[in-house]
C-alpha cells in the first residue's frame, strides 16, 4: 500500500503545530536526548547495512577518482554534483546556530565555556565518525550507483524490519530536530514583539484553557498564531520543493558562511575587544 509523500508532509506539519507550543528551549531537553538517540540508531543501521553489502559483494565498488569517464555525465554535471556534495557536507553540521542557546541552559559551575568545549569535541568526534562510516561504506557498497539516501533511495531492501526501524528513527529525529532548531527563531521573534509592545495582552498574557483529562494550561495567543503560521509556511515550502539532496545542498551552502564562519569570528573579535 503506497501513500503519496504529501500526506506524510501534512501529518508532520500537524504534529509540529502541537509541539511548537512548547514554551522555550529549556523545555526541550527530552526531545534533544530523543533526537540524539534516533540519529545514532539510524546511522548505525546505515553503516552496518553498508558493511554487510560490501561483504556480500565480495569487493569494494567505486574508486578514488569518483565517477568514471565512461558515464554520460558532462563536465558541468560532475562539477555541479561536487558542489552539491560540499553543500551536503556543510549541512551535516548545522548546529552552530544552537551553540549559544545550548550553552545558556548549562549551570554556571563548572564554567559553561569549559563544558561546551568538551561537549563540542565529543559530539563532533562521534558525529564525524558516524557520517564518514556511512559515506565510505555506502560508496564501497554501491559505487557510482549509490543513492542520495541509503535508506529510502532503493539502496537496501532487506531486512525489511531493520530498514523500517531506521526510517522510523529518522522520522522521530526530524520531528525533534525541527523543534530544537526552531525554538531560537521563536524566542527571537517573540522577544522582539514583547520589547516593542510590552503592555499588549495578546503578546504577553496567557489565556487559561481547560483540556479534558489533562487539567488546565495557559496558552499565549501570539505563540499560538505565530508559531502555527511558521509551521504552515515551512510545511508548504517543503511540499513545493520535495528534492532531498538538492535542497540539503542549497541550505548547507546558505547557512555555512554566516553561521559557521562569519558570526563566530565576529563574536570572537568583539569579545577580545
Amino acid at each position: 500500500c503506497h501513500f503519496p509523500d504529501l500526506i506524510y508532509m501534512i501529518l508532520f506539519g500537524v504534529v509540529q503545530v502541537f509541539l511548537c507550543q512548547i514554551p522555550n528551549f529549556h523545555k526541550l531537553w527530552g526531545l534533544s536526548i530523543l533526537a540524539a538517540a534516533m540519529s545514532f540508531s539510524y546511522a548505525t543501521v546505515g553503516f552496518g547495512l553498508g558493511m554487510a553489502k560490501v561483504i556480500e559483494n565480495g569487493k569494494i565498488k567505486g574508486n578514488l577518482g569518483g565517477i568514471s569517464a565512461s558515464t554520460s555525465l558532462t563536465q558541468t554535471q560532475k562539477v555541479w554534483r561536487m558542489l552539491q556534495g560540499l553543500g551536503d557536507i556543510a549541512f551535516a553540521l548545522p548546529y552552530t546556530s544552537l551553540v549559544l542557546e545550548i550553552q545558556d541552559t548549562l549551570k554556571s559551575t563548572p564554567p559553561e565555556n569549559v563544558t561546551m568545549k568538551k561537549a563540542n569535541l565529543l559530539s563532533l568526534s562521534v558525529t564525524t565518525t558516524l557520517y564518514m562510516l556511512c559515506a565510505f561504506l555506502g560508496y564501497a557498497a554501491f559505487g557510482e550507483n549509490a543513492p542520495g539516501n541509503l535508506l529510502t533511495g532503493f539502496g537496501f531492501y532487506e531486512p525489511y524490519w531493520l530498514i523500517d526501524f531506521a526510517n522510523a528513527c529518522i522520522v522521530v529525529h526530524l520531528v525533534a530536530a525541527y523543534q530544537v532548531f526552531c525554538q531560537p527563531i521563536f524566542a527571537c521573534v517573540e522577544g522582539w514583539f514583547s520589547h516593542i509592545w510590552p503592555d499588549n495582552k495578546f503578546i504577553n498574557k496567557g489565556v487559561p484553557i481547560r483540556i479534558p483529562l489533562c487539567g488546565s494550561c495557559r496558552v499565549n495567543l501570539l505563540r499560538l498564531c505565530w508559531r502555527t503560521a511558521f509551521v504552515v509556511s515551512t510545511t508548504g515550502i517543503a511540499i513545493l520543493f520535495p528534492l532531498f539532496n538538492d535542497v540539503l545542498g542549497i541550505l548547507g551552502a546558505l547557512n555555512f558562511w554566516p553561521l559557521v564562519v562569519y558570526f563566530p569570528v565576529e563574536m570572537y573579535i568583539a569579545q577580545n575587544k
